[in-house]
């Protein structure tokens, strides 16, 4: 318990005023890698959204799943049918 608490602090610690993270471009790929990692067929789709979202967020959320709390940017960007943007 306290080393997710930690985890989740360290992640929106190092987050600046607008939501953004503080991943350089560089990092994208490899972030948007493990992230899509389990996807399955889907996994050339979920890199070209997952690196559009970094590039625009300079975040991608930890795992492969869920997590996006520690992402407001990549979390609240949303299509036009209001679903998620970015996986």
């Amino acid at each position: 318990m306290f080393l997710v608490f930690f985890l989740l602090l360290k992640v929106l610690a190092s987050q600046n005023r607008s939501g953004k993270g503080n991943l350089k471009t560089f990092q994208c790929g490899g972030r948007c890698t493990t992230r899509c990692s389990k996807v399955g067929h889907h996994h050339q789709t979920c890199m070209e959204l997952c690196q559009k979202c970094c590039k625009t967020c300079l975040c991608v959320p930890p795992g492969t799943y869920g997590n996006k709390a520690s992402c407001p940017c990549y979390n609240n960007w949303k299509t036009k049918r209001n679903g998620p943007k970015c996986p």
